[in-house]
């Protein structure tokens, strides 16, 4: 079982600039920077799991990832994690909603890809403000945080799904976050 370990934190934009610059300071490899497409659908034994079904559209690929809530006290955020790349998207949507699941948020996200030792670091821009994301292990995590001297930065326990119901705005019988067509970067 693929279990996903990672901590977001709320930045401002001054902050995300900042950051950008020390993880080049600190020699981190910058792996890509892409604008996604993510499309959640929920009901039935996913809404009963804590669990979505979620189709990431990028320009080069669409990932389809089943995730898990693990139930834990702490600002590291545990998910069960299964990813796969899919060629076909539209028969996979019509295999999502004939299994009985519902679109039920859609999100953009303008992503920025980063390693630094045994962290994967993500900087993201969504409609609704600007977030980081550390994923590795809890050490990695915490040796991370000390590096980038970042300890003093706003935790954010909500997942994007969430955020996007609290910020979006309801179009049908979803709710949607996505960047008006001048603003996009």
């Amino acid at each position: 079982m693929a279990i996903e370990i990672e901590k977001k934190y709320r930045l401002d934009k001054k902050r995300l600039v900042d950051l950008t610059a020390k993880l080049g300071e600190l020699g981190a490899a910058f792996s890509s920077e892409v604008f996604e497409e993510n499309y959640l659908h929920r009901g039935g034994v996913l809404d009963e799991r804590g669990a979505v079904l979620r189709l990431r559209k990028t320009n080069e690929k669409t990932i389809f990832t089943y995730k898990e809530k693990v139930v834990n006290d702490s600002d590291f955020k545990h998910q069960i994690e299964f990813e796969t790349e899919v060629s076909d998207v539209e028969a996979t949507e019509h295999i999502i909603e004939r299994l009985g699941y519902k679109l039920a948020v859609i999100y953009e996200k303008h992503r920025k890809t980063f390693h630094l030792g045994n962290v994967e670091v993500v900087l993201d821009e969504l409609p609704f403000g600007y977030y980081m994301e550390i994923e590795g292990a809890v050490e990695d995590i915490l040796a991370a945080e000390k590096l980038l001297g970042i300890e003093d930065l706003e935790t954010e326990s909500r997942g994007y799904p969430r955020l996007t119901l609290k910020y979006g705005k309801q179009v049908g019988e979803v709710i949607e976050s996505r960047f008006s067509k001048k603003t996009a970067a």
